[in-house]
């Protein structure tokens, strides 16, 4: 009889376990080895511009950096006393001397001005002016080139953007900034305009979610209701738009809305208005709503279409013999079995939306601008780089909370895309 503790080993002598384990980290190599190019894609088309959006929304180095001198004059002076003493001077235009004799001034007096209008010019026109001095004391100097070196403010400012961190920016994206005496308020009405693009985006964004399921919603019970045959060829023309440019989409919508376009002959040929009283489609927020909801719509169709699909027409029929009108066999059985497919188109619809770009651009105008393109203007125009990394780090964490919050009432495992 063979011996119970004797290990079960296979034909080379190896025990069985020890080879069963070899074999399984052999399958968890090669599948890890199988993942590496999309892990790879994901982490530097990802995970890397994320974090480094991260850093950027916190990271102004520039002062401390390319004024160090001025930056350690400053820490021993207490804001609250008026201007600094002549060691600030003297460190600041030494300093100024040498960034414009290495052109590289401009560094600093653009991000000074980001927290000041004026700086950039104050900075500029005193280096020139300094650069002639032979020598002290600066400060009554410098104040006479400038009253502006006599605010305290102007010092305040230098001194608070002498740190390599700051949270200025994600300030300056609600329209807030620090007061001489380090408190938060608001900036003056007449420079508020991030708090409006931030409610006008989430208005738009909620908005055009409700119109592609409102638009969306009897377009999927028709596709979900009709023969295979007629269904996949309406389909069809639902994914069609995803095969069409979108500059040729909205090329398109620009011709039909425009004051002289095919909407507005239109109405003008049945009466609706008179020639002279065109209506304006176009270039304001009508155009950018009519355009985001077309586009948009397939993105809540299509999931709507698939939830519909698998909904037994069985379930509608036994309510009504029970005694229930179409009304209430619909609120009651057919609406609460589509919910997830409401939830998943929802939720693409409303993130999609909520960080447009290229849509409003084109056919939204002045009045139909959102946070996106107030991102973009601040990436390429006033290159504020650290105030659009903020800005897309807040709309970031709001699509996540919102996702956070789905995920709480509704339940991410509800949702079905197909």
């Amino acid at each position: 009889m063979q011996n119970q503790t004797t290990p079960i080993t296979t034909a080379d002598g190896i025990p069985l376990k020890v080879s069963l384990q070899r074999a399984e980290r052999k399958n968890k190599i090669r599948s890890f080895l199988f993942v590496v190019p999309t892990l790879c894609f994901i982490l530097f088309a990802f995970l890397i511009p994320i974090f480094d959006m991260l850093i950027l929304s916190i990271h102004a180095p520039e002062v401390v950096d390319l004024l160090p001198k001025t930056v350690k004059a400053l820490e021993s002076w207490d804001e609250t006393t008026g201007i600094p003493n002549e060691a600030a001077f003297a460190a600041l235009a030494e300093e100024l001397k040498l960034l414009r004799k290495d052109r590289t001034l401009g560094q600093v007096t653009l991000r000074l001005n980001y927290e000041k209008t004026g700086m950039r010019s104050l900075l500029n026109k005193t280096a020139r002016k300094i650069s002639r001095l032979k020598a002290g004391p600066f400060k009554d100097k410098m104040i006479a080139m400038d009253n502006n070196w006599g605010n305290r403010e102007t010092w305040v400012i230098i001194k608070r953007m002498g740190k390599r961190f700051t949270s200025t920016h994600y300030l300056a994206a609600f329209d807030l900034k620090y007061n001489l005496n380090g408190t938060i308020v608001s900036q003056p009405q007449v420079q508020q305009i991030h708090k409006q693009m931030w409610l006008r985006t989430l208005w738009v964004s909620l908005a055009v979610t409700a119109l592609c399921l409102l638009l969306g919603y009897p377009v999927s019970y028709l596709l979900s209701t009709l023969p295979v045959r007629i269904s996949n060829l309406l389909l069809i023309c639902v994914l069609l738009p995803f095969w069409t440019s979108l500059l040729v989409r909205l090329t398109s919508w620009i011709v039909l809305l425009q004051k002289q376009g095919v909407l507005n002959d239109i109405f003008v040929w049945l009466g609706f208005v008179a020639d002279e009283q065109r209506v304006r489609m176009v270039y304001n927020m009508t155009g950018t709503l009519v355009a985001m909801t077309h586009i948009l719509l397939p993105f809540m169709i299509l999931p709507l279409y698939s939830v519909m699909k698998t909904i037994s027409p069985y379930y509608v029929k036994a309510a009504r013999s029970l005694g229930a009108n179409p009304f209430r066999a619909f609120r009651q059985i057919y609406l609460p079995l589509t919910i997830p497919g409401i939830g998943a188109g929802g939720l693409l619809v409303f993130i999609l939306g909520i960080g447009y770009y290229i849509t409003p651009a084109l056919v939204g105008g002045a009045s139909g601008q959102l946070i996106g393109n107030f991102i973009a203007l601040h990436m390429s125009k006033t290159l504020n780089w650290g105030l659009a990394a903020a800005m897309g780090t807040i709309l970031l964490g709001g699509v996540l909370v919102i996702y956070w919050l789905y995920n709480r009432i509704v339940g991410i495992e509800n949702m079905k895309l197909g």
